[in-house]
């Protein structure tokens, strides 16, 4: 069930060029499942904890890079596409996954797509100033 969830996405990532973030990967859903669908893209795991890092590590595969760090410390805009599944409340969610997306990419601003229980919110210009704010600031004062 688990995998299934996860490869759901892909007729939603396949349009979409560029290499694919997954926020707060934790346990590897849905990014380890997807590098290994996308064997020609760039998988970026992204979590905060160390030790799911370790495991993230252990069973990525080499098109998968795993960092340890928060999305607030990431690079802007250098992602395609960015996932993330139970980060947060959307859109705290939201706030945290924007800066992460290329201008092109399709994450943040615009209304959102409901495909199969997924939500694709479409990025409709590049991030204002001033984002991402600092670590825990969208979860303690979120936007919306």
């Amino acid at each position: 069930m688990l995998l299934d969830d996860a490869l759901r996405a892909l007729p939603l990532l396949e349009p979409y060029e560029g290499p694919l973030l997954d926020v707060g990967s934790g346990g590897g859903s849905p990014g380890i499942p997807l590098a290994a669908a996308l064997p020609e893209r760039e998988v970026t795991l992204l979590d905060a904890g160390q030790r799911k890092c370790a495991f993230l590590r252990r069973w990525a595969p080499p098109n998968a890079e795993v960092v340890w760090g928060r999305a607030e410390q990431q690079p802007p805009e250098r992602w395609g596409v960015v996932l993330a599944k139970a980060l947060a409340q959307p859109p705290v969610a939201a706030e945290l996954c924007l800066p992460l997306a290329s201008a092109s990419a399709r994450l943040g601003g615009g209304a959102p797509e409901l495909h199969e229980g997924l939500a694709v919110l479409p990025k409709v210009a590049p991030t204002p100033p001033g984002f991402p704010r600092r670590a825990g600031v969208a979860k303690k004062r979120p936007l919306v």
